[in-house]
C-alpha cells in the first residue's frame, strides 16, 4: 500500500507542476477568468459523472459512500439552500467574473473533450471485472484529490480576492480545497476520516487488499494515470501559444 501511496503522491506532484498550475499568482485577471469560466463546465459535469459511476458500481458500501457525496452537492430539501454550484457562482462573482461574462461563456473544444473523456473513463472502468475498484479509484482521484489540488494551486491567486476584513469569504473553492483532499495515506486511512477522498479511500483500501495484489495495483495505477491525463489536457489549453 505504501508503494501505491508513493505512486499517487508523485502523480499529484506532477499535476501541481503543470505550467498553468505551478504559479497561478502570476495569472492575469483575464487569464484567471478564462480558467474559472471553463473550469465551471467541468464542475457542472461532476454530478452526472458520479451518477454514471453509481449506475455501474456493484459494491454496496462503495454505493453508499458515493450516494452520500453526491447528495452533499444539493444540501437541504426545501429549496432554500444553495447548491455547491450556486456557491461556485458566488465565488466567481466575488473574483470579478460578471453576470454577462457567465452568460456569454461557452465550453471550448478542449473543455468538452475533458468532460467527455471523464465520462468515457468511468464507462470503460465499469466494463472490467474489477469495476468497483476502478470506479472508486477514479471517483477519488479524478473527482476529489485532483480537484482539491487544483484549488490549492489556485488559492494564492484567488484567496486574497475572497478575503475581506481578514475573513475568508469563499463558499466554494476553499471548502472544496479542504473536503476533497487526500488527508491521510491509503495505508492509514480510517473510518473516522472526514474528507471525501479519505471516505472513498477507506473502502478502496479494502478492495485493494482483498484482490490479487499485482492485478489490483495495476488497475489502480492505470486509472489514476488516465485520470491525470484527462485533467492535464484540460489545463493544456491555457498554455501560451508558441
Amino acid at each position: 500500500m505504501e508503494a501505491l501511496d508513493a505512486f499517487e503522491d508523485d502523480l499529484i506532484a506532477r499535476y501541481r507542476a503543470h505550467p498553468v498550475l505551478a504559479d497561478t499568482a502570476r495569472l492575469s485577471d483575464d487569464g484567471l477568468k478564462q480558467i474559472l469560466l471553463q473550469r465551471r463546465f467541468v464542475s457542472l459535469a461532476f454530478t452526472p459523472a458520479y451518477d454514471l459511476a453509481i449506475d455501474l458500481l456493484r459494491d454496496n458500501e462503495a454505493l453508499r459512500i458515493a450516494r452520500v457525496i453526491l447528495r452533499e452537492e444539493y444540501p437541504g430539501g426545501t429549496g432554500t439552500t444553495r447548491s455547491h454550484r450556486e456557491d461556485m457562482i458566488e465565488d466567481m462573482l466575488r473574483l470579478g467574473v460578471s453576470r454577462d461574462e457567465l452568460a456569454a461563456s461557452r465550453p471550448t473544444p478542449a473543455t468538452l473533450e475533458a468532460v467527455t473523456a471523464a465520462f468515457t473513463l468511468i464507462a470503460e472502468a465499469g466494463e472490467h471485472e474489477d469495476a468497483d475498484l476502478r470506479l472508486l479509484t477514479i471517483l477519488r482521484f479524478w473527482g476529489e484529490i485532483l480537484v482539491s489540488t487544483e484549488y490549492v494551486q489556485l488559492w494564492p491567486r484567488i484567496g486574497p480576492l475572497l478575503t475581506e476584513d481578514g475573513r475568508n469569504r469563499s463558499r466554494f473553492y476553499y471548502p472544496h480545497l479542504l473536503h476533497d483532499a487526500k488527508a491521510h495515506p491509503l495505508a492509514t486511512v480510517s473510518l473516522r476520516s472526514t474528507t471525501h477522498a479519505d471516505k472513498l479511500a477507506h473502502r478502496l483500501h479494502s478492495l485493494l487488499t482483498c484482490a490479487e495484489p499485482g492485478a489490483a495495483a495495476a488497475a489502480f495505477r492505470a486509472e489514476e494515470e488516465r485520470s491525470l491525463a484527462v485533467k492535464t489536457r484540460f489545463y493544456d489549453q491555457f498554455l501560451p501559444v508558441s
